[in-house]
């Protein structure tokens, strides 16, 4: 399945976080766009096994 994921850089930190539209509890952040995919991933997974139990 693919998600869609909300992507925005805090201007201060220059931190990325990252927020799921289909599953609003997955959220991440990263200080690379690839550190931030990564950590999605993780979070959507973990969204998606919570819903399932």
């Amino acid at each position: 399945m693919e998600y869609s994921i909300i992507i925005e850089k805090n201007p201060t930190t220059g931190v990325y976080v990252g927020q799921c539209s289909q599953l609003p509890e997955a959220m991440s952040q990263g200080n690379t766009l690839d550190e931030l995919m990564s950590n999605m991933k993780e979070a959507i997974e973990l969204a998606v096994e919570c819903q399932q139990e």
